[in-house]
């Protein structure tokens, strides 16, 4: 640095402007790390439902979580779980699938956070072999940070079917600050 005032090291330096700049260091640590914290939590989706983990999956979300799925609405970690130990989940870990989730735009405000990003479903084609796309879908998380650290209040997907609603709901969740009333 050619700055001498921008050196937080420099002996000539206000002590109260160290503490400031230390100050706005920690807090830009603390967003970056609870903003790794959502991704990891988001990131783990995919692995945990294909591997049909139920209870981990479902231990993603706060008890009374919220998981609107276009063609389902689950409410609370046992109707979560129960997803997942379906027979028709079953069929598609026992065929082949990847829930892909793309890397989520994640913004922090506080305890709550909002991120958005897409997920695909490829299958597995058990008479080629050959794996095809089942469904993308737009992804708008709604996240609380409680005693147990980031839990899903509300995750929201819509299929990319041409539909206006799921790139509205992309839009919002773009835009999100990271507080609940801006998703």
């Amino acid at each position: 640095m050619t700055d001498d005032a921008q050196c937080p090291t420099d002996d000539r330096q206000n002590p109260a402007d160290t503490r400031q700049h230390l100050a706005r260091l920690e807090q830009r640590l603390a967003r970056l790390e609870d903003e790794a914290a959502v991704t990891s939590l988001i990131l783990s989706y995919g692995p945990l439902v294909d591997s049909g983990r139920a209870e981990a999956v479902a231990g993603l979300w706060e008890e009374d979580g919220v998981y609107d799925v276009d063609e389902l609405l689950m409410t609370g970690r046992e109707e979560i779980a129960a997803m997942v130990r379906s027979a028709n989940h079953q069929r598609w870990i026992g065929l082949g699938c990847a829930h892909v989730v793309g890397p989520p735009r994640v913004r922090v405000h506080g305890d709550l956070a909002v991120a958005v990003c897409y997920t695909t479903m490829i299958v597995r084609d058990p008479e080629t072999g050959g794996f095809t796309l089942r469904r993308a879908t737009a992804n708008l998380w709604r996240l609380r940070r409680g005693a147990d650290g980031w839990r899903v209040t509300v995750r929201t997907n819509r299929v990319l079917d041409g539909r206006a609603e799921s790139p509205e709901l992309l839009a919002r969740g773009a835009a999100a600050d990271g507080s609940a009333e801006e998703a």
